[in-house]
């Protein structure tokens, strides 16, 4: 499995997926992809593109694209209308089969005063557009961007209801998944877990179209698709809103069409130049600032379970969770919570200061032998349903994230890197020592096709990349380097969180607002401030 965690957006949509070694090791998703096209409305690659761009929506019911139960619920307001787009599954074969991209829109509520569409990704890889933006809408519902924009969502290739699907457990399979938690770091212990690795990768070839559907599925084809579907909205430059790995698409999307951008906001930013094994220990070390942030917040109060010393919260935390690992917690609805499960509903808490209380409230169960609360917090990373069912997200996530990156294939590195996230996140430590063990992308079946790099933008409007200083999935400086790159105007927030634009918070808000609607910059050295937990 890839070591790292979907992005989460907090308005709704997905979280970073666990890793099961290295202390649980974290990662980002994918490098971003080298150049597609430089030129004004260019079609990337060879063959004729004309039939995709264009192409007129056939807008209708959302209900047909809604893939889990908060989806039929949202998706049946009539304010949202709903088509596929049509799009080259390869785009160095565009005659061959097509693949279809799903698309969410509500109309400008303003449609006198319609500037255009503004489009959104809200990260992971794997997490639904078409969601995220539904989400958004409620949040924004009669502002200035509903007012003059239409709002648009779509699933990237490969994800939620796009189609082909990336699909590779079922979900008694990735219940079981959940419940084996390897932390032997034996030679045998490491043999199991890459079998279970390569049988997975096995599964998502299988299940997911093929070969033909994993070469296809990165990033470099999702930004070419992006452009097909600015031109079928009928707008002749993209306004884009990119969360976390979002930025990473957009960035993409940047480098290959430059002159194709109206206004850009990047949050939460991926670093396009950082090499993966940076990446990694850098995220983690941020996951541990995010717990120390916590912990602090935790002992301020008089029924903390960590204690009232924030010295000692990581040891008192492990002490708490590590026992897990040989006696899983049992449920009230049968299943067992393991401490994959303990460990994955703590990340899910640590993404945002709003989940502090419930995390507080799950460690207090777990002193007690219980763990409903740090379940249902892990059910929710997952998108496991009330029937029991699971999205696909988290095998898109998988797919994206191995076409994407370079594989770490030495056992020898994959041991450093698994000893250094041991050392800046000793909270994630399973106390089993560090691992040589290859993750799921080692032994994917198609060879990536991305690298990291400096994005090259020539002729690209300025853009705005904004960047929390304690933001545990992206870290800060992550976002003062993509600005640096694209040359872009940085929003430094102060506070603990991943991602903050439309969440809220005004000084944020209003900045997006003006640049959107206006193109109105933010001035040099902008900075806001996150709220402080209560």
């Amino acid at each position: 499995m890839r070591q790292g965690w979907m992005d989460a957006w907090h308005g709704g949509g997905l979280r970073r997926r666990p890793a099961r070694r290295r202390g649980l090791v974290l990662a980002l998703a994918a490098v971003v992809p080298l150049s597609v096209a430089c030129s004004p409305g260019a079609k990337p690659g060879p063959g004729n593109l004309d039939q995709f761009y264009g192409q007129k929506l056939s807008w209708g019911s959302c209900a047909a694209f809604a893939v889990s139960d908060d989806d039929r619920k949202t998706f049946a307001d009539p304010k949202f209308d709903c088509a596929y787009l049509q799009v080259p599954l390869d785009y160095s074969q565009p005659d061959g089969p097509p693949a279809k991209i799903s698309v969410l829109r509500q109309k400008a509520s303003l449609p006198a005063q319609r500037i255009g569409s503004l489009v959104i990704n809200p990260g992971g890889p794997g997490a639904s557009g078409t969601s995220a933006a539904a989400g958004i809408s409620q949040q924004i519902d009669n502002d200035v961007l509903a007012q003059r924009f239409d709002l648009i969502g779509f699933d990237p290739r490969g994800v939620g209801a796009s189609q082909p699907a990336i699909k590779c457990y079922t979900p008694p399979e990735r219940d079981a998944d959940r419940l084996d938690v390897v932390v032997d770091t034996s030679p045998a212990g490491v043999a199991r877990l890459e079998n279970k690795e390569k049988d997975y990768d096995s599964k998502c070839a299988q299940r997911s179209g093929g070969e033909p559907v994993l070469a296809n599925v990165g990033t470099r084809d999702a930004a070419k698709d992006v452009d097909i579907l600015r031109a079928a909205l009928g707008d002749q430059k993209l306004t884009y809103l990119g969360y976390s790995y979002g930025t990473e698409l957009g960035t993409a999307y940047a480098e290959g069409f430059p002159h194709n951008v109206r206004a850009m906001v990047l949050d939460g930013a991926v670093d396009p130049a950082q090499d993966e094994i940076d990446r990694q220990i850098a995220q983690a070390a941020s996951f541990q600032h995010a717990f120390d942030a916590f912990a602090a917040w935790c002992t301020a109060r008089p029924d903390c379970p960590l204690g009232s010393n924030p010295a000692t919260t990581t040891q008192t935390y492990r002490n708490l969770v590590l026992p897990v690992i040989e006696r899983p917690v049992p449920l009230a609805d049968g299943r067992k919570m393991s401490y994959t499960d303990t460990l994955t509903g703590t990340i899910q808490a640590l993404y945002s200061p709003r989940l502090w209380v419930a995390l507080k409230r799950g460690l207090q169960e777990l002193q007690a032998g219980q763990g409903q609360i740090m379940m249902l917090l892990a059910d929710v990373y997952y998108n496991r349903q009330p029937d029991g069912s699971y999205t696909y997200a988290l095998d898109a996530l998988t797919a994206i994230n191995c076409q994407d990156m370079r594989r770490i294939t030495d056992p020898a590195v994959a041991l450093q890197i698994s000893k250094r996230v041991i050392e800046v996140a000793p909270f994630q430590d399973n106390g089993h020592g560090a691992s040589p063990a290859r993750d799921y992308c080692a032994f994917w079946p198609t060879p990536n096709t991305s690298a990291p790099h400096v994005p090259h933008t020539p002729g690209l409007p300025q853009v705005v990349v904004i960047s929390v200083t304690g933001d545990p999935a992206t870290p800060y400086q992550a976002g003062v380097n993509l600005a640096k790159y694209l040359n872009a105007r940085l929003i430094t927030v102060q506070g603990t969180q991943h991602t903050v634009a439309l969440q809220g918070n005004k000084c944020v808000d209003d900045i997006v607002h003006s640049y959107f609607t206006d193109l109105a910059l933010p001035p040099e050295g902008a900075e806001c401030a996150l709220r402080a937990p209560r």
